[in-house]
This record gives C-alpha cells, structure tokens and sequence, in this order.
C-alpha cells in the first residue's frame, strides 16, 4: 500500500506540472537564447567582412589609378603604395597586406606580357617579357595596362569556428586594371 501511495502522490504532482504554465518563457527564451546570439554575432561578422572587402576594392582601384597618373614610376616611388592602402582600412588593421603592382604590355595581337612588376617586399612578383593574363574584354591591340593585385587576411571574430577547418582566417584579394592616363605607357626602369 505504500507503494500505491508514492504513486498517487506523482499522479499528482505530474498533473500540477502539466496544468503549470509559470515559467515556460523562460524555458522558451534559454532554448532561443543561443540561436539570438549566434545570428548576432554572425550579422557582425558579415557586416565587418563586407566593408574590409570593400575597402580592399577601394585600396586596390585608389593604387592603379595613382600608377596611372604617372609617366614612369621607381621602385623608391612604389613602397608608398602600402600607405596608401593602410590608410584606406583605417579603423580596420592592415596587418599581412601584400600588394603586386605590374605593367602588361599588349602586343599587336593583343598578346599580354610582363613589362615589369613589383611587389612590396621589393621583389618582383612576374619575370619581365613572361606571358601573363588580362580579363578577355581588355586584350585590344597595341595598348598598355597596369594591374594591381592586393590581397589582406580577415581573421574572423567568432561566428562558426567550426566551419573553416584549422584556421578562422579568410583573405580577401582584389585585383585592378587601369590604362595609363598621362601617357601611353608607365615604365618602371628599376622593376
């Protein structure tokens, strides 16, 4: 009879509780809770990406077009180009930004060959008279064409670490072509 007695009680209480609706928003708001914030975060995290990518945009268009308005450019002249684009990410870091700039010369053809080419670290990114490509709506005969390539990394705050394998790092590359404004050509006679 005890035993019957421990059942009654639970029949009872297990109506109490199914009758009960006293804290189901809570229970509703702990289950949401995680989801609210990850939505969140991950709206923060897109918001962030999308202006350093267009920044990078900017930054890479900003250099070619300051390359265009040149005759000829030296290599002295070049190593300003990564304050250039530093200034573009203000308030974003430019920590790991690399940048190649190259004159591509189109031949009767339109056959697209490295003039001459520099990267920030001083090297030379393409060997000179190498074949290289442009976009197919640019190879037009007898022209000239200045390229920029800027890539920087994005480290993602927190959104989904377990989506990107090993690493919560993305890089984020553009890549410009502008024709020389001030004349036909831009040398660089020490690229």
């Amino acid at each position: 009879m005890a035993g019957r007695g421990v059942l009654i009680r639970l029949h009872r209480l297990a109506r109490r509780f199914i009758g009960d609706r006293q804290g189901v928003g809570a229970i509703e708001f702990a289950i949401l809770f995680p989801i609210l914030v990850m939505l969140y975060i991950g709206a923060f995290e897109i918001t962030i990406g999308l202006s350093i990518s267009k920044r990078a945009s900017r930054a890479a268009g900003m250099i070619t077009d300051v390359v265009t308005q040149q005759k000829s450019v030296t290599k002295a002249w070049l190593t300003d180009m990564p304050s250039v684009a530093s200034a573009v990410f203000v308030p974003y870091g430019s920590t790991g930004l690399t940048i190649k700039i190259t004159g591509i010369a189109l031949d009767g053809t339109g056959n697209p060959t490295v003039a001459w080419s520099w990267a920030q670290d001083g090297s030379r990114p393409y060997v000179a008279n190498s074949a290289t490509t442009v976009p197919a709506d640019m190879k037009k005969a007898n022209i000239f064409l200045v390229r920029t390539e800027l890539s920087i990394p994005y480290k993602l705050f927190l959104f989904a670490p377990n989506l990107v394998p090993n690493d919560s790092t993305i890089t984020i590359s553009r890549s410009y072509f502008y024709l020389p404004r001030a004349s036909a050509t831009v040398t660089c006679g020490d690229c």
